[in-house]
């Protein structure tokens, strides 16, 4: 029977994606929405600031990581292409870089080049992909499905303040912004924190305090510019 194992590693594509979408929806629409509360903005043009910085956004985000993403997937395609050509004319000392690699992680010699014939029978690009190159089916570059967490995340954080905004009284907006989003975003540096295996308080302390710096930039800028939207 097999022993099922989930590893953490697995979800660090998409949940690095997701992360950063959310983090960044709430903290840049929040600050966004502080900072024209702040100067005294209506309650129509505050939304309006705060939709127009959602789609931005969201759009920013998917092109961004696309983009990172898609370098990230043309470097190992580049890579992989440069070791089929090498398996194909230079197979001997290939060999010897696989059963070298397995010697330097404990293996002995013999047992090493052992490894390295019977693993290159069976899927030679593969084992030269995962062993030397580091590039594995759970780690590999995904642009397409980067880019839509990215967008979506971002999108639903970016809508939680806009919520706020239209519940909350228009004198009590930039106060109540700001406390329902460091709610969120430590909630969500938490269960990132935790999901990744690490402190879920050192991850939500972390978010939040960088999220109050940002929120009380804008509003200061807000308050010292003093001007509503036209």
């Amino acid at each position: 029977m097999r022993h099922p194992e989930l590893h953490r590693s697995e979800r660090i594509g998409w949940l690095r994606a997701a992360v950063l979408g959310a983090d960044d929806g709430i903290l840049s629409t929040a600050s966004l929405l502080v900072g024209v509360a702040a100067a005294g903005s209506s309650r129509h043009q505050i939304i309006l600031a705060g939709v127009a910085g959602l789609v931005a956004g969201a759009l920013s985000m998917a092109a961004g990581e696309y983009v990172s993403v898609s370098s990230q997937a043309d470097t190992e395609k580049a890579d992989l292409a440069t070791e089929r050509r090498e398996l194909a004319t230079q197979r001997p000392a290939e060999e010897k870089e696989l059963a070298d690699i397995y010697v330097q992680r404990g293996l002995d010699p013999e047992l090493a080049r052992t490894v390295a014939v019977q693993l290159m029978a069976h899927d030679a690009l593969a084992a030269h992909a995962r062993d030397e190159l580091g590039i594995t089916e759970q780690m590999t570059a995904r642009p397409l499905q980067a880019a839509a967490a990215s967008a979506a995340t971002f999108a639903v954080g970016a809508a939680l303040p806009l919520l706020v905004v239209i519940l909350a009284p228009l004198n009590q907006i930039p106060v109540m912004v700001s406390g329902a989003s460091l709610v969120c975003l430590a909630a969500l540096g938490a269960l990132a924190a935790r999901t990744g295996g690490a402190s879920p308080w050192i991850g939500g302390g972390r978010v939040a305090f960088w999220g109050a710096i940002a929120m009380a930039a804008t509003a200061i800028i807000g308050r010292l510019f003093g001007t509503t939207i036209s």
